[in-house]
């Protein structure tokens, strides 16, 4: 195969992984494509051996002094990555989950194609039909497909599976990818990316779900669904603020709408607003509410204007940034400044 110049790093989020690190970072493959494949573990404040034995497996390794969720996890990675110049990222889980073997399914996409984030579907079969993976709990089976279909609503594209694990992403999706969820960054990505007008892909995935495993982002399925909600609808209200702002007074425009026909009815009939004079001040209420939602909407839009050019302008400031770190890095000194930082 010809030799490809491009760079691919494969970011595995780890914590309290000792049995399974091993052979994950085993399985990766040394070359996808014609590019040179390097492997960064981000030790998110793991108690056991995960770290030692990370780094005796050949993996670079930046550790948290604590645990601080897999969505902190994935920005520290982020960071190292970009300065470790990949062209390219693969983001599998350290647990065993996912095969290894299937990266060069996730990473051809980029380097045939063009695409700039490919993203791992549990639920597609070989006839694209919908399955659910061996052992997956139903309720976490269902509501991921129900999670799916609201980040599919809210970018006007159809995805399946939006909270996967498995994913790849082009030096651009990299470079132009603002995340602010510390819990998780799943489906805010889909959120940030598509709204930017980058080229999403799917590719259907192996998975394996262990019945004496728990899982550490999604143990308590209440806690994780709210928690994720939070995220979703930040990323909306930031990305699509009239929209938001238009949804949320549906409800007051109704009441304001249903309050106000009654009264003018009933004064037609009566020449009088007695006795539905408070109708009158829920009428005037919830008009006053909605008139401030959508002046609000109207408000978060322009600055949201305002916001897109800065995120131009922070992107070819880091994409600078990293030029000229790369270029002072001498040949005897190649250790990351955010290695030196942990």
């Amino acid at each position: 195969m010809k030799e490809n110049n491009q760079k691919i790093i494969v970011f595995l989020p780890a914590y309290n992984e000792e049995e399974k690190i091993v052979s994950v970072i085993k399985a990766v493959p040394k070359e996808i494509c014609g590019c040179k494949v390097e492997i960064l573990v981000v030790n998110d404040g793991s108690k056991d051996k995960t770290k030692e034995l990370a780094k005796k497996s050949g993996a670079i390794v930046v550790s948290h002094l604590q645990n601080e969720g897999v969505g902190r996890a994935f920005q520290t990675g982020l960071e190292a990555i970009l300065e470790m110049g990949a062209d390219i990222m693969v983001n599998i889980d350290s647990d065993g989950q996912f095969s290894p073997k299937e990266i060069t399914n996730m990473v051809r996409p980029i380097i045939e194609d063009g695409v700039d984030f490919v993203v791992g579907d549990r639920f597609i079969n070989e006839k694209c039909k919908l399955k659910m993976p061996k052992n997956m709990p139903q309720v976490r089976y269902y509501g991921n497909l129900l999670m799916a279909k609201l980040i599919s609503f809210l970018v006007k594209q159809k995805f399946n599976d939006v909270s996967c694990g498995f994913r790849a992403y082009s030096k651009k999706a990299l470079l132009m990818l603002n995340l602010t969820g510390k819990f998780t960054y799943t489906q805010e990505s889909f959120i940030d990316l598509a709204s930017k007008g980058l080229k999403i892909q799917t590719v259907p995935v192996s998975v394996k779900y262990f019945l004496e495993r728990k899982s550490r982002v999604a143990n308590n399925l209440f806690y994780y669904t709210l928690n994720t909600l939070k995220i979703i609808l930040r990323t909306f209200r930031d990305y699509k603020p009239l929209v938001f702002f238009v949804y949320i007074s549906i409800i007051p425009l109704i009441i304001s709408v249903v309050s106000g026909s009654f009264l003018l009815v009933h004064y037609l009939y009566t020449k009088s607003f007695t006795p539905y004079k408070i109708i009158g001040f829920i009428f005037i209420y919830f008009s006053a509410f909605t008139f401030i939602l959508w002046a609000l909407g109207f408000l978060a839009d322009m600055f949201t204007r305002i916001r897109l050019n800065q995120e131009k302008i922070l992107f070819y400031e880091k994409t600078n940034y990293l030029n000229n770190y790369r270029n002072r890095q001498s040949e005897n000194n190649k250790d990351l400044k955010i290695f030196n930082n942990r």
